[in-house]
């Protein structure tokens, strides 16, 4: 029998809410849902790093003008981070 893990209180708030939505049943299938979002993205990491990051990096070594420089890719993550987190919200 499953045992019930106590998480912190922001994740049990999410839960809650997402309970009060209607969307979800239970708890169980909250917690599956998301793992399910964790699967599909690590799954996604894994197939970029195999078979995307390869054939980046071999243009990259034929033709280094490509690359930017480290400042300005870190402003494009942090950019993308923050619009993403404005969708969320």
């Amino acid at each position: 029998m499953p045992s019930r893990q106590a998480l912190p209180d922001h994740d049990e708030q999410f839960i809650k809410r997402q309970l009060e939505s209607g969307r979800y049943h239970d708890r169980n299938e909250v917690i599956h849902a998301g793992l399910e979002m964790l699967q599909e993205f690590e799954h996604g990491l894994e197939r970029w790093i195999q078979d995307e990051l390869p054939g980046r990096y071999a243009e990259l070594k034929r033709d280094p003008s490509k690359a930017i420089p480290l400042a300005e890719a870190r402003a494009r993550f942090e950019q993308r981070y923050q619009d993403d987190l404005a969708k969320a919200k």
